[in-house]
């Protein structure tokens, strides 16, 4: 498919070369998933102001997106060629905290996925370069997608903006997918 110049602006979310079809693909998904998840909890927003309602349903739309977007060889390339971006992304992700304290809901275990899915994308980059990183990030994926369902009293609504946001910085956006960054490590050597 062809690719298109992104914006300088938009590098961070689409790298620097990005098909029409993913880009379309990208904001689908998270479009799409953020309307159904209103559409069918709507306590998610209930007699919130509009402006949290507003914030709260764009992050989820981040958060969804993100996590497809994470995925595309050029974001990852473009963050594998950016040590201190990719180390940036990681710290200022306080997205799912930010859901929570906006819709007033489950904020104790939103700080739990937090500082989990934080910790092991740190782990997990700094294993970048070596054999390894894929199955360590697997394994804490894993271990936290199978512990968030177990948590009592979440929202439905807040597990799967929970468990994105894990699978979007803890796997999709730590992990060098397409092998850049194990690249650079080795010419540079």
């Amino acid at each position: 498919m062809k690719q298109i110049r992104i914006p300088s602006f938009l590098h961070d979310v689409f790298g620097e070369k990005q098909s029409i079809g993913s880009i379309v693909s990208i904001l689908l998904f998270g479009g799409l998933l953020t309307t159904v998840l209103y559409l069918v909890f709507p306590q998610l927003t209930g007699n919130l102001p509009i402006w949290r309602s507003a914030l709260a349903l764009l992050l989820i739309f981040d958060i969804f997106s993100g996590c497809i977007a994470n995925f595309t060889a050029s974001t990852s390339n473009f963050y594998a060629s950016r040590k201190m971006n990719r180390i940036l992304f990681i710290a200022i992700h306080f997205h799912i905290v930010l859901v929570a304290l906006l819709i007033n809901t489950n904020i104790g275990y939103s700080i739990g996925v937090w500082a989990y899915t934080i910790a092991g994308a740190f782990i997990v980059n700094a294993l970048i370069g070596k054999q390894a990183q894929r199955f360590v990030a697997g394994l804490l994926l894993s271990v936290g997608l199978g512990a968030m369902p177990l948590l009592p009293g979440l929202q439905p609504y807040m597990l799967t903006t929970c468990l994105l946001f894990m699978l979007k910085v803890l796997f999709s956006f730590a992990v060098d997918h397409y092998g850049r960054a194990a690249n650079s490590i080795g010419e540079e050597a």
